[in-house]
C-alpha cells in the first residue's frame, strides 16, 4: 500500500510548479469543495514559530492524554514515514485510510493547481472532522499568515514557539521583523496567545504585533516561567507553582518549549489538567530527531561500541546555537565528528559556522529520496572555508564507518535538516 501512497504523492507534487508559494486562496478553494471541513474542527490548538514547534506539539498531546482527553494533530515534516503527519484519536492514521483519504481529496480536487502542503492540509481537516477529538493540535508551515493552516476561523489558544531566522529567500527584506509579522500578525483573536522563551528583540516585535489582538496574552519571564533544581525544574505561573522532573527531551531549550506548552493547558479552564498529569506526561514526550541519541539497532552496527550518535534536525541558525550549547555541556572528552545534509534554501555557510569550534570535521552527504538538496560536494567546500577538515560521502552507512574509522571513540552528530534525519532514522 505504501508503493500506492507514493505515487499519489508524486502525482501531487505535479500539481503546482513551486512547492513553496504563499496564499489562501487555493485551499479555501479546495476545503470549500470539500464542504469546508476546517469549521467542524473543535477546541484548536495552532503552534506556530521557528524552532520547537514540534516539541510543543508532542508535549500538549502527551498532557491531554495523560488527562483522557482524545486528540487530533497534525505536523509538518514527517521523519520516517509521511503517516506521522495525521494523528487522529490516538493512533496515526492507517496506511488503507490515508490511501482512501488522498484519493479522495485528489478527486475532488480534479487536478486543479494546488501546492502539495495545501493539499495534505486540505487532508488533515477532512480526516480531523470526521474523527471528532477533545482538542486538535496544528503545527503552522513555514509561517502562519499565508500558510495553509490558517484557514480556521476561531481557535482556543495560540502557541508561540522561538522565533529566528529562517527561509529568508520567501520574504522580500528576510529581516526578523518580517518573519515575526509573517508569523504573529494573523494569530486569531478571542482565544489565548502563549508566547514561548524568545530573545529580547524577538519578543518586543511579537508584543508590538499581537497588541491589537484581542485573545488573553501569556508571556514567558511574565505570566510564567521556571527554575532549574537538581532533579527538574520549577515552572511558576500567577495561580502557583508545580515541582516537575525533567521532561524526556534533551537540552534546557526544550524546558522552556515543555513550559509554553503547560502554560497552555493550564490556561484552558474548559479542560481539567491536574498537576500530576502533567508530571507523568511531560516524561513520556515522544519528539524523535531531536537531540536523539541511537543506542541500538542497526546504525550501531557501523561504528564502533565506543561510538555515541546523536541526531537532530536542526537546520536555522537559532537551533543550531541551541545544539552546539547542549553539545558544549557534555563535558565527555570525546570528539565530535558532524554528518550533514542540507537542502538548498538554508543558511548554510552561517549554520556550519556555529559548529566551528566545536566538531572536529565534517562529513557532507547528500539527502536520499530529496530533490531541493544542497550536494555535498558544495556542501563540503563550504565547510572548508569555515576552516573546518571535510570530505564527501556517497552513502549515510559509509559516513559512519569512516566516522568511527576516523575516530573510534567519537559523537558522531547528525544534522542539518528533518529530511536529513528522518532518512538517517529510516536506516535504523
Amino acid at each position: 500500500m505504501q508503493t500506492e501512497i507514493q505515487s499519489i504523492l508524486k502525482r501531487l507534487l505535479q500539481l503546482h510548479p513551486k512547492s513553496i508559494d504563499l496564499s489562501l486562496t487555493r485551499i479555501k478553494r479546495l476545503l470549500k469543495d470539500l464542504n469546508n471541513p476546517e469549521n467542524k474542527i473543535q477546541n484548536a490548538i495552532q503552534v506556530v514559530g521557528t524552532n520547537g514547534k514540534h516539541s510543543v506539539c508532542a508535549t500538549l498531546r502527551e498532557i491531554f492524554e495523560t488527562a483522557g482527553y482524545s486528540v487530533n494533530m497534525n505536523i509538518s515534516p514527517s521523519l520516517r514515514k509521511f503517516n506521522e503527519r495525521y494523528y487522529l484519536l490516538g493512533k496515526y492514521i492507517s496506511d488503507d485510510e490515508l490511501y482512501d483519504l488522498l484519493t479522495e481529496v485528489e478527486k475532488i480536487n480534479k487536478n486543479q493547481n494546488i501546492t502539495f502542503h495545501e493539499f495534505i492540509c486540505a487532508c488533515f481537516f477532512l480526516a480531523a472532522s470526521r474523527k471528532k477529538s477533545d482538542v486538535t493540535i496544528l503545527e503552522s508551515g513555514l509561517f502562519f499568515r499565508l500558510d495553509a493552516s490558517n484557514v480556521l476561523k476561531h481557535n482556543i489558544a495560540s502557541i508561540v514557539t522561538p522565533i529566528g531566522m529562517d527561509h529568508k529567500d520567501f520574504l522580500k527584506k528576510g529581516t526578523i521583523d518580517e518573519i515575526v509579522y509573517e508569523k504573529c500578525s494573523h494569530l486569531l483573536g478571542g482565544s489565548k496567545i502563549i508566547i514561548c522563551e524568545q530573545k529580547e528583540e524577538v519578543l518586543k516585535c511579537i508584543r508590538e504585533n499581537i497588541s491589537k489582538n484581542s485573545s488573553l496574552k501569556f508571556i514567558f519571564g511574565k505570566d510564567f516561567k521556571y527554575t532549574k533544581t537538581d532533579n527538574g525544574f520549577i515552572f511558576k505561573d500567577k495561580n502557583s507553582e508545580i515541582n516537575l522532573p525533567y521532561p524526556n527531551l534533551l537540552g534546557d531549550f526544550q524546558i522552556g518549549n515543555v513550559c509554553g506548552a503547560i502554560s497552555a493547558v493550564r490556561n484552558l479552564s474548559q479542560f481539567k489538567i491536574k498537576d500530576a498529569h502533567i508530571k507523568e506526561a511531560i516524561t513520556k514526550i515522544k519528539s524523535e530527531g531531536r537531540l536523539q541519541f541511537i543506542k541500538e539497532g542497526k546504525l550501531r552496527k557501523y561504528v564502533n561500541y565506543k561510538n555515541k550518535i546523536l541526531i537532530d534536525g536542526a537546520h536555522n541558525i537559532l537551533a543550531a546555537k541551541a545544539i552546539e550549547k547542549y553539545l558544549g555541556s557534555l563535558n565527555s572528552g570525546k570528539k565530535i565528528i558532524m554528518l550533514i545534509g542540507m537542502m538548498t534554501n538554508k543558511e548554510h555557510k552561517e549554520f556550519i559556522q556555529v559548529f566551528k569550534n566545536r566538531v572536529e570535521s565534517i562529513i557532507a552527504l547528500d539527502i536520499p529520496n530529496q530533490v531541493n538538496f544542497i550536494k555535498k560536494e558544495k556542501l563540503s567546500k563550504i565547510a572548508e572555508s569555515c576552516g573546518l577538515k571535510s570530505k564527501t560521502e556517497n552513502s549515510i552507512e559509509s559516513a559512519l564507518k569512516n566516522a568511527s574509522k576516523e575516530n573510534d571513540n567519537a559523537i558522531i552528530f547528525c544534522t542539518g535538516s528533518l529530511y536529513f534525519a528522518g532518512e538517517i532514522l529510516n536506516l535504523n
